[in-house]
């Protein structure tokens, strides 16, 4: 496998994109960028775009192509990839700084970033020592490739962690048939990794993770997506038929991916969307509050109290997210400087057990944020069309419960604790 026929395999998706970068003034792009203020510029300037059109991306339930211009044109979707390959190798931190950014403008294009930004951290992490990978990693750069996810089907639900399909191998290619209750933005991505069985006669727990790339893919749409909020990520039903070169298949376990890299990426890049989202609405409540204040000079308006109960919750989210954030790196340089089986395993329990509560926490905590911006606000958040309006905000934030639902993880955890002993007198 060579370049080219991953050139050739992504090329529909990608090409309007591809020659709106080319056409577009390079210095903007994040190509060869490395300072701080070049990429938080870009995602500024990405955050206006999409703002621009949040509310056309929700009423419509469309995908938000102006903003992916611009992201692309930025090259902000190579941020993560090693500058080895040619991308920025900015830190997770750093990318969930950018997802905060882009979610005080749309939460659904800044969600679409997290999740794309997902499954390029699981090239990187498993597929790197691999040619075909190595060389996947090259052209997302150079083409500014989308990547999605179908690790949902039909007759398992929401368990990512099983698989009825499987892989069908026939020398070196592989064919999978999925039906995916959902694969968001799975229309517009130039590539989607797909969670199968192993072989037929694996059990339904032995998966693999296979990148199928946009031109053998086939999508028969089976569902549509008119959700109450995030509407802009398009998370539809499809049959998904894909074909390829058996090297497409991720060399790790998927179960390895899962718990090292998906997992805590997944609830990181999330929790940075949903702190965006409650930091936008905070920022609107204090715009009301300013105004309220100037109509009567001299008097604290009754919504104070009310605001600083939420710039409290908002700093409590953003610190949970920055020791979550610290936790990630400590975990990946422990990964790297040694076997993962050198790890104690009280030590991977306890990453797990956070990762966990950071999700149910921030997920919960979001929502709060908005009740009180919504109180402060009155009816002024409860319309639309004003520039205090929350009803967005609030009707994306309720779905982040329910992405992988926080009554199983919070099950999942108890078990976790379980196992778990006091690091030391005092610490849970």
């Amino acid at each position: 496998m060579n370049a080219p026929l991953l050139d050739a395999a992504a090329e529909p998706a990608s090409r309007h994109a591809h020659n709106a970068a080319e056409g577009a003034d390079t210095s903007l792009g994040l190509t060869a960028v490395e300072t701080e203020p070049g990429w938080r510029a870009a995602a500024q300037r990405c955050a206006a775009v999409a703002a621009q059109f949040a509310d056309s991306v929700d009423r419509e339930a469309r995908f938000p192509s102006e903003a992916f211009e611009a992201l692309k044109r930025e090259c902000l979707l190579s941020v993560l990839v090693p500058a080895e390959f040619g991308g920025a190798g900015l830190s997770l931190a750093d990318v969930g700084a950018i997802c905060e950014t882009l979610a005080q403008g749309c939460a659904s294009t800044a969600m679409v970033y997290a999740m794309h930004q997902i499954q390029v951290a699981c090239i990187e992490a498993h597929g790197s020592d691999a040619v075909w990978h190595r060389q996947l990693l090259v052209q997302l750069v150079k083409q500014q490739w989308l990547l999605a996810s179908a690790t949902s089907e039909e007759t398992i639900g929401g368990n990512m962690r099983t698989s009825a399909c499987s892989v069908e191998l026939d020398g070196a290619r592989f064919r999978i048939e999925k039906l995916a209750p959902t694969i968001s933005y799975g229309a517009h991505a130039d590539g989607i990794l797909v969670t199968a069985r192993r072989t037929a006669e694996s059990a339904a727990a032995d998966q693999v993770l296979i990148v199928a790339l946009r031109a053998d893919t086939q999508l028969e749409k089976r569902g549509g997506w008119d959700s109450m909020g995030m509407r802009g990520t398009c998370s539809e039903g499809f049959r998904l038929i894909a074909t390829g070169l058996a090297e497409q298949i991720l060399p790790t376990p998927f179960a390895e991916i899962a718990d090292q890299t998906m997992l805590p990426v997944s609830h990181t890049l999330w929790a940075s969307v949903w702190t965006g989202v409650a930091a936008d609405a905070v920022n609107r409540a204090k715009a009301f509050f300013r105004a309220q204040a100037r109509a009567k000079p001299g008097v604290v308006p009754p919504a104070g109290l009310r605001l600083a109960e939420a710039v409290g919750l908002l700093q409590m989210m953003q610190a949970r997210l920055a020791v979550a954030l610290e936790a990630a790196r400590t975990a990946h340089h422990a990964r790297n400087g040694g076997s993962q089986a050198d790890a104690p395993l009280a030590a991977m329990l306890g990453f797990a057990s956070d990762m966990n509560t950071l999700k149910t926490s921030i997920s919960t905590t979001a929502l709060q944020v908005v009740h009180e911006v919504l109180m402060i606000c009155g009816m002024a958040g409860y319309k639309n069309g004003t520039p205090y309006s929350v009803g967005r905000h609030l009707r994306d934030l309720h779905s982040a419960p329910l992405m992988i639902n926080n009554d199983r993880i919070a099950q999942n955890t108890a078990s976790l604790l379980l196992a778990q002993r006091p690091a030391a007198p005092g610490r849970a």
